[in-house]
């Protein structure tokens, strides 16, 4: 039966090919192209089982072949490693029902089968047969519902552990931080390489802490120069419309959820009061003296890690290097002198509840998606004031009603919080090149307001404007998109899952 049904296929198939592209509309012509992948999914979940059955019965022995990778490579003309991976992903398919379902169905493509496949595959025994399952299970429905694409669902990775066993996932955690901390912070270095004819060549080695920042305070530097402001902006700017240095933000300082580094504000994941923060306990849990500007690692003002007077300095030169660059761009990012970055002064951003931060436990999330353990991020914030950053919490104003137009300070930080890059579909644009946009236009009575705020790309941001997409803010809080009846005809929403974090 199966010869018969393959053999109407491939007249089905020709018969398809021969229709001239030409007489498609643009949204047949997009709709072909969704369902011909998702035929190809089909297609390939058929493929992969067949070689499951083959291997299952010895055919690659029986035709002469050393392994059923090297009978795929000579029966399809394939490469080595594309037969080794389609041989994996038959062997894990029935392992992971769900997953193999929507394969079959089309729901899910090869590449995010693979991903589901091998993160369920590599989980602890540990965890069991129902843990496993249940991780299937939920990273089938983001696949599906929130068509993530594999790239984002590998960042789920070392997260879907915490969701199935928590436990496991702490300890685990835990371990794995402290010895990538231990690891890259013994092996800090910075050395400029003379390279002849006046050129130096920069090589070294930085801790996730070192480097966040470090690309904190080079990021608005390195920025893509603004053309000069017209005559206009600057009488808006004169008029006072723009912040000026010493909002109660902190300018320049080094801002964490939960934590922070540098002399700025630290946002905490939950309610108001804190280490130095409003209504909070003003020394709680800071260990050592974290007093002056620049204080370092391990809480001494200004130290970066250098030897104390009267101490041998054990660092190798390199290490040295790598100190004072930190040092340096801590003491400019404490000073508050940098240009603005996307509407702030430059910060360091770690996330963690304010509750963990307390309890000493959690690790801390920088905003280049890097983990801290909980010792480094209560370190942080002994160095820093502490501003909750829940959106919507009690202890920052969100809502700037009508009396403000400008998407800066408080509500651009809960933006980038929501948003964490450009909203629109697809886009990994970083915070830093994104512009507020009011979905309701402000000269038509929108209010500034985190409801009626969605970070752009100047390139997206023009897009929206010319009133081909449509966008709103779905029931739990994120943005979504309305693409355009070209596109879609049935207009159904879009958003996008690319700056998406567990």
């Amino acid at each position: 039966m199966g010869t018969g049904v393959l053999a109407q296929v491939e007249a089905d198939v020709a018969e398809l090919l021969a229709g001239p592209l030409w007489t498609l509309s643009d949204a047949e012509i997009t709709d072909e192209v969704r369902r011909t992948f998702a035929l190809l999914q089909r297609l390939s979940g058929r493929l992969a089982a067949l070689i499951a059955t083959a291997d299952g019965r010895e055919v690659p022995y029986n035709a002469g072949a050393t392994g059923t990778v090297n009978w795929l490579t000579h029966l399809l003309a394939i490469r080595d490693k594309d037969a080794r991976a389609w041989t994996s992903l038959a062997a894990m398919l029935p392992t992971v029902p769900v997953v193999e379902s929507a394969l079959s169905s089309g729901q899910v493509n090869v590449e995010q089968a693979r991903v589901i496949a091998k993160t369920v595959h590599d989980l602890p025994s540990a965890v069991g047969e129902v843990g496993k399952a249940k991780a299937a299970d939920a990273l089938t429905r983001l696949a599906v519902d929130d068509r993530l694409r594999p790239e984002v669902l590998e960042k789920y990775r070392s997260q879907i552990l915490e969701m199935v066993a928590p436990e496991i996932a702490e300890e685990r955690l835990r371990r794995e931080l402290e010895r990538a901390e231990r690891s890259a912070h013994d092996r800090r270095d910075f050395t400029l390489v003379p390279y002849g004819d006046g050129e130096y060549r920069v090589r070294g080695v930085l801790d996730a802490e070192m480097a966040a920042i470090v690309r904190t305070a080079l990021d608005p530097l390195s920025a893509p120069r603004k053309p000069a402001p017209t005559a206009a902006a600057t009488a808006s700017s004169a008029s006072g419309e723009c912040a000026g240095p010493g909002r109660a933000s902190g300018e320049g300082g080094a801002r964490c959820e939960g934590g922070a580094s540098g002399n700025g504000t630290a946002r905490g994941n939950g309610n108001a009061g804190g280490v130095g923060g409003t209504g909070g306990d003003g020394s709680a849990g800071c260990e050592g003296d974290a007093s002056g500007d620049g204080a370092g690692r391990n809480g001494a003002a200004g130290s970066a890690g250098r030897a104390l007077p009267g101490e041998a300095d054990l660092r190798s030169a390199g290490a040295r290097r790598a100190d004072a660059l930190v040092e340096l761009c801590q003491r400019i990012l404490n000073a508050g002198e940098l240009p603005d970055n996307g509407g702030e002064k430059p910060h360091l951003t770690v996330t963690l509840p304010w509750d963990a931060l307390q309890a000493k436990v959690g690790a801390g999330l920088l905003d280049t998606g890097d983990l801290l353990t909980p010792e480094t991020v209560r370190r942080l914030a002994c160095d820093a004031m502490i501003i909750p950053a829940v959106l919507g919490g009690d202890g920052q104003v969100l809502d700037v009603g009508r009396a403000r137009r400008l998407i800066d300070g408080p509500l651009r930080r809960a933006l980038v919080l929501r948003d964490k890059g450009c909203a629109f579909p697809g886009c990994d644009r970083p915070p830093q090149w994104c512009h507020g946009h009011h979905l309701k236009a402000w000269a038509d009575g929108g209010t500034t307001c985190l409801a009626n705020s969605v970070l752009l790309c100047g390139f997206h941001h023009r897009e929206i404007h010319h009133g081909h997409w449509e966008v709103r803010i779905r029931p739990d809080g994120f943005p979504e998109f309305l693409p355009p009846t070209f596109i879609d005809p049935l207009r159904r929403p879009v958003r996008n899952t690319l700056h998406r974090r567990c």
